[in-house]
């Protein structure tokens, strides 16, 4: 690639999509030509690894919301029980080494840079690292997999605000991944998971109407989720967000069944959690424990909790399933298994390679891997994609402004 094919697209340019590579620089919806990236940029969403980095950490979360720390304490208290330490570091760092090992063993000869949005280390000093060794053109692969402002527009929004403030905008281009809520590799530790609890309930002699499966994900702002993915789609109530999950849970629960015929007489739901809203603003429900709680009503002895909208055990699975609904589970008088969530599964690691190929590739749309009809996903996002409803649009990478 020439130098001027090289020339990262600034945020006053005429082009639709800030900082991009030439090849996603128009605001394709998939990149279908190879594109020379030098480094890969592993875009976390950080955590605290101490007591004392709790409350800064949760200011930075909630940066702009004004949050007094004595509220911003009433969530601390979840680090907390865990010595002020959350497991999403450490994972990362996993995460990092693992997709290392799978590229050098493709023949692959990308760095990784990580930094993270809300703890060290942050993107700025992952941006900042990869422009001093001399990698300018980076791949983005946020640690999400879904549709939504918390889910990716933020991502792409802290990108935008990183090339600016370091100064880097003019000669780095940062572009991202598709979304793989639906990319085979995503998916099969789920199908994993779910089988083996389910196969063991049923081993046990229960009947399969006595077991029911719940698909977790963190609830949003309603109106957030209405605005998640493109405008010009209805994707039905909950958007974008609601209908990936729930194309996931259909695929793994049919995945099931082919492997466990019984099983399709399992039931299941999507359900919510960790909300953190004001009562008086509607977030996605039912909510995880009130339906765990009304399921021996309905003749349920057993539930496999699975944390499908997550790719590793961080705080909220920890917490919010592994002990609270775990609790609720044990109270209600259920048997109860927590799925594991994708983390360095090996399957996984493989298909986020497979993610980084098909954009060094410029594979076709029509030739990318994808469970669900949903897919392939977006490799540029389109126009007013994932709005925050209460701080609008801010300039964002690696999709088509707004």
């Amino acid at each position: 690639m020439s130098e001027a094919q090289n020339q990262a697209v600034p945020a006053d340019a005429e082009s639709p999509v800030l900082f991009a590579s030439p090849a996603a620089a128009s605001g394709p919806a998939h990149v279908e030509v190879p594109v020379a990236y030098d480094g890969i940029l592993l875009a976390g969403f950080g955590g605290p690894e101490g007591q004392d980095d709790v409350i800064p950490f949760l200011r930075n979360v909630t940066r702009g919301r004004g949050i007094p720390d004595e509220r911003l304490e009433e969530v601390a208290h979840h680090y907390r029980h865990f010595d002020g330490i959350s497991p999403i570091n450490a994972q990362n760092r996993a995460l990092k080494a693992a997709l290392e090992a799978e590229l050098a063993a493709r023949g692959i000869a990308l760095p990784v840079y990580w930094g993270n949005r809300n703890w060290a280390p942050y993107l700025e000093e992952a941006v900042q690292d990869a422009a001093a060794s001399g990698h300018a053109n980076l791949l983005a692969l946020a640690t999400s997999a879904y549709s939504s402002f918390s889910s990716c527009r933020q991502y792409r929004e802290d990108i935008a605000r990183v090339l600016e403030a370091t100064g880097l905008g003019g000669t780095v281009t940062i572009d991202k991944v598709r979304q793989f809520f639906d990319h085979p590799g995503f998916v099969q530790p789920f199908i994993d998971g779910v089988r083996d609890a389910v196969g063991g309930f049923l081993a046990d002699g229960l009947p399969p109407e006595a077991v029911r499966v719940l698909f977790s994900t963190h609830s949003i702002p309603t109106a957030d989720a209405e605005r998640s993915g493109p405008r010009d789609r209805d994707f039905g109530p909950g958007g974008a967000y609601a209908a990936q999950h729930l194309a996931v849970a259909e695929v793994v629960m049919s995945a099931v069944a082919a492997e466990i015929p019984a099983a399709a007489r399992v039931g299941w739901e999507l359900v919510y959690q960790s909300r953190s809203g004001p009562p008086s603003q509607p977030w996605l429900e039912p909510d995880v424990n009130d339906v765990i709680a009304e399921l021996p009503a309905a003749g349920v002895a057993a539930v496999a909790i699975v944390p499908l909208g997550f790719m590793s055990d961080h705080m909220e699975v920890l917490w919010d399933l592994d002990t609270e609904a775990t609790d609720a589970a044990a109270e209600a008088g259920l048997r109860s298994v927590r799925t594991p969530t994708p983390g360095v599964d090996p399957v996984f690691v493989s298909g986020l390679v497979d993610l980084v190929e098909e954009r060094l590739n410029g594979t076709r749309a029509g030739d990318r891997p994808h469970a669900t009809d949903l897919g392939p996903w977006f490799d540029v996002c389109r126009p007013a994609c994932c709005e925050n409803v209460r701080a609008g649009f801010k300039p964002a990478a690696a999709g088509i402004a707004p």
